[in-house]
This record gives C-alpha cells, structure tokens and sequence, in this order.
C-alpha cells in the first residue's frame, strides 16, 4: 500500500437493500471505483440479529454510543501505552498493533463470539466486561512497569549530572581516602578546569594541617576535576571556606563501601527486571490490543445494525459497507456516497423535524449523511 495516499481511516456505512443487498454492495462498488478508485471497499456482513421494539433499540442506540467511546479510549490507551514501552523502537509500533483494513473484516468474521443472536444485552455486556477488565490490567501492568523505570532512571539520573550531584560509586576506590584515623580525613574537592594550576599551587595553603602532596585527580568531566586532599580533621571548616573563595567546591562525602555496593546492585537488579518485565508486557500489550480492538469493531457493527433499523426500518434489509477512502479523495468520496444515497433523505429530513430525539442524530456531535456513517479512526499513534 502506498502510505501516501491509504488512509488509516475507514468509514463503515450501510445502505437499504436495494431488490437484494448485493445489488446494494454492487452499486456502491461500481460507484466508487469508476472515479478512479476512491476507496478499497469490502462488505461487512453482519449477523441477523433479533431485533426487540423500537424503545429497546432507542435505548441500546445511547448505550452503544457510550460503550463506543469507552472502548476506542482503551484501544488508544494500550497502542499509547505500547509505545512508552517500545521507547527508541516507535516506528515498530504500528507493525505490532495495527490491523489493516483486510483485517477488520476477517477479525470481525472470525470473531462471532460476541454474538447470541437476539439484540439483548448478551453481546453488550460481555465486550464491556472483557474490555473494563483489559483497563483495569493496563493500569496495574503499566503502573509496575513505570514504577521499574522511574527507580532506574533516578538510579541512572544519580550516575550521570555534574559532579557535584552524581553518585561516585564507580569513581572513587578505596585507597583514594585515607580511612579509620583519628585525626586526618580526606576531603573531595571539585576543580574547575580553568582554576586547576591555582589549586596545584594553593591547596597545600588553604589551611594549616594539609598534607603535602596528598592531592590526586580521580576523574574530570568536561568542566572539571575531582581531586582528593586529606588534612587534619580540626582543620576541615577552615579549608573549605578559604576553599569556596577560589571556586573549589568541597563535596559533602562520606566514603561507605556498603552503601556504594548497595546502590550498585540496586541499579542491577533494577535493570535485569526491567528487562525480564519487558518481553512479556509487549506480547501482553499485542494480545490485548487485538482484544479491543476486536471488541471495538463489534461495537461498532452493533451500532451499524441497530441505527440502520431505526432509520431504514423493518423487515430487517440493508447492506453494511467497509470502506478505506484515499486520502486525496476523500471529498469527491463524499459527494459520490451523497450522489448515490440522497434519496434517503426525505425520510430522514421528516424524521429530524419530528420532535422524537434520534440516537445517533446529535446534530451537534456528528455530522449527518443520508446513510448510516461511522468512522473507525486507526491513526491511534501520531508520533511527532
């Protein structure tokens, strides 16, 4: 498919049966591809389903619509979801959620399970169960999964940053320090390395008491240095305030080999989780976003039956169309389906002056066609 032109948009409509529904699917085939193919059609065959009285469908024509939008919400929130966990791999998404056009309707004939074949509120509430459970998992998995990250990401945020912030536990070793004396201590000093030969020259000065020669440079980013210094412990708030005049910040440190140890298997342990975690939650995701999507179809297919008997009326006969219009088209598209379905209209004008409130027409939500219209949005994923 060229992804210039194909939309991942369908409108899913339906017509009355003209002498039979085929010669409504026909018509609309020829009509649509006569202008140079304005859209890839195929029919949407939907159950014969027992229909109930007018004041049942009314009320299931509301309900649908609420359902509806519960369920695209899910749908979008495990495809959004699917691409926070795929990170740098996003284009990947797409390719591991979405199922074609094609798809829709073989998904939707291969799924009649739906289906008990009156129009009561079987189908209803078992999508609505099925697709609130599938919520309910995508909060729990994702708030544990995210939780994962967050640890790790303040462990990794702890390892990088300057160095007055980051965590020294792979920088400095034991014998950077001088340990367990009673009257020296070892101070690290952060020098920026513009000021560096000041504090070659200075630091042996900058109080009484400091050992000479005992200042190293353990590691530099690109500002600047970390060196050791040790000194008298008497003299430590001397040093670092004469220190602070030259620019050379003393770090706040306290040299703990089991804590620096902890906070490393912390960080490893964080991360092989993250990554047992992360295989399953993708193939969790994949299987449950096909769940409603599927889910989402069917509601969209009872919704297609029940406007269609309310506007077309009985004896149950209309034809269910499913449509994937060009992108460049898609105007013309809309004035060949008025072309071919205006005549409906004048049912459907008396109906919307009667002063009986419609399902389906909320003027105000949804623009009104002649035929029964619903789109299926599939752009569930606009990656900048």
């Amino acid at each position: 498919q060229d992804k210039g032109t194909k939309m991942t948009e369908f409108w899913l409509i339906s017509a009355p049966g003209e002498k039979t529904c085929q010669q409504t699917w026909e018509k609309l085939h020829a009509a649509t591809t006569k202008h140079n193919n304005l859209s890839t059609n195929s029919k949407f065959n939907i159950p014969d389903l027992k229909v109930g009285t007018l004041d049942v469908l009314v009320g299931l024509s509301d309900e649908l619509a609420k359902l509806d939008a519960f369920v695209e919400s899910v749908v979008k929130k495990v495809a959004q979801y699917m691409a926070d966990v795929l990170e740098d791999s996003k284009d990947k998404v797409q390719e591991n959620l979405l199922a074609n056009g094609g798809l829709l309707e073989q998904q939707w004939q291969a799924e009649h399970k739906f289906y008990s074949s009156s129009l009561d509120t079987v189908p209803f509430l078992f999508i609505f169960k099925g697709v609130n459970q599938i919520d309910n998992d995508l909060k729990a998995r994702a708030s544990a999964y995210n939780n994962l990250k967050g640890n790790l990401q303040n462990l990794e945020r702890k390892n990088a940053g300057s160095l007055l912030t980051r965590s020294l536990a792979d920088i400095v070793k034991k014998e950077d320090f001088v340990l367990d004396s009673e009257y020296l201590v070892t101070l690290l000093v952060i020098v920026p390395k513009l000021n560096y030969n000041d504090w070659v020259k200075q630091y042996e000065t900058l109080a009484e008491m400091v050992v000479p020669r005992s200042s190293n440079v353990l590691f530099e980013d690109q500002d600047s240095y970390l060196c050791n210094v040790t000194l008298f412990r008497k003299a430590v708030d001397d040093f670092k305030h004469k220190a602070r005049e030259y620019r050379f910040m003393v770090r706040d440190f306290q040299y703990n080999e089991e804590e620096m140890k902890a906070d490393k298997e912390e960080m490893n342990r964080l991360s092989t989780d993250k990554k047992k975690q992360f295989g399953p939650l993708v193939r969790w995701l994949k299987v449950n976003f096909s769940e409603a999507f599927i889910a989402w179809i069917h509601v969209k297919a009872l919704r297609v039956f029940v406007e269609s008997v309310l506007r077309y009326g009985l004896p149950v006969n209309f034809q269910a169309m499913l449509l994937q219009p060009n992108k460049k088209t898609m105007k013309k598209l809309r004035e060949v389906l008025y072309e071919l379905y205006k005549h409906l209209d004048s049912s459907a004008a008396a109906i919307i002056d009667a002063t009986m409130d419609i399902p389906g027409l909320n003027l105000s939500q949804q623009e009104y066609y002649p035929y029964v219209y619903y789109k299926i949005d599939c752009n569930l994923l606009e990656f900048k």
